[in-house]
């Protein structure tokens, strides 16, 4: 997979406004590759989520946005990055349901359930990055 159409876009995730403009930046991207509107609608509300938890459990980070390609399909890859303390247990904290917080427990399962790809990297002091990619066609 590689990037195409440019260099990715990063925004800063530090409060509520933040996640709006990913939000909103990723529909953009998503509408640019001419995904679906369901596929759009589970990017965007996949990206969401990642994008509240970056803030909230994460203390803020950035997200990265790109047009990426395999060679034959175009999608869009969305990274959320943050330093924070890390996931202690991952395979708890992607269980349905399972929240750390007051939430529905909805960010990282269903997130993944939304996406193509999901990529999760996270060490306890180390902070977390969630890759996901959502393909058009």
């Amino acid at each position: 997979m590689t990037a195409a159409g440019g260099e990715p876009e990063e925004l800063p995730i530090a409060g509520d406004d933040d996640v709006v403009r990913v939000r909103q930046l990723v529909r953009t991207y998503a509408q640019r590759v001419k995904l679906s509107l369901v596929n759009q609608t589970k990017l965007v509300t996949a990206a969401s989520e990642l994008a509240r938890n970056t803030l909230v459990y994460g203390g803020g980070g950035v997200a990265r946005i790109e047009v990426v390609t395999d060679g034959v399909r175009q999608g869009v890859r969305a990274v959320f990055h943050d330093d924070g303390p890390g996931i202690p247990d991952v395979t708890l904290a992607l269980a349905d349901g399972w929240s750390s917080g007051s939430g529905l427990g909805l960010g990282l399962s269903g997130s993944r359930r939304l996406v193509d790809e999901f990529d999760l990297d996270t060490e306890v002091g180390r902070g977390t990055t969630v890759t996901v990619v959502k393909w058009r066609g």
